[in-house]
């Protein structure tokens, strides 16, 4: 009986190979349904993590993203952990414009633009800086806010 069900599991595990691609949309379900609602929470009380707010380009809907970012002059660094394969992301570069909220304060997203790796990490500063350099994290984005708002 083991090796029947060992067989079966096998059979099953060769016809549907783990891609790259699915292992990828596991996680980010999985993210979604555990870690994202308390990280939400979190953000909208203004500790420890931002949100990004932006319009579903198919959807037309209002989506509310966490989000870790730096302030520096005239905007915010991101860390682009999961690439630029990911909805905030598309969704504010297809508009032009998005909303970020920063410890409880609402900041209009005039652009997004490639941001350098090294002085993308030193804008998180120690610790995260070291952590980030661990991680060999290279892709950060420069959230541009509008003109007329202070920071």
């Amino acid at each position: 009986m083991p090796r029947m069900l060992t067989g079966w599991y096998l059979g099953f595990c060769i016809s549907r190979p783990a891609t790259d691609q699915a292992l990828k949309h596991g996680l980010f379900w999985l993210l979604r349904h555990t870690l994202n609602p308390v990280v939400l929470r979190a953000a909208r009380s203004g500790r420890a993590f931002s949100l990004v707010r932006h319009i579903g380009r198919r959807t037309g809907r209002t989506y509310e993203t966490p989000l870790i970012v730096a302030a520096v002059d005239g905007g915010f660094v991101a860390e682009l952990t999961y690439g630029t394969d990911v909805a905030w992301y598309r969704n504010v570069v297809a508009a032009g414009h998005g909303v970020l909220v920063f410890k409880g304060v609402e900041y209009a997203i005039a652009g997004i633009e490639p941001y350098p790796a090294e002085p993308g990490r030193r804008a998180f500063g120690f610790p995260a800086e070291l952590i980030l350099r661990l991680l060999r994290r290279q892709e950060f984005r420069f959230l541009r806010i509008a003109k007329d708002q202070p920071q």
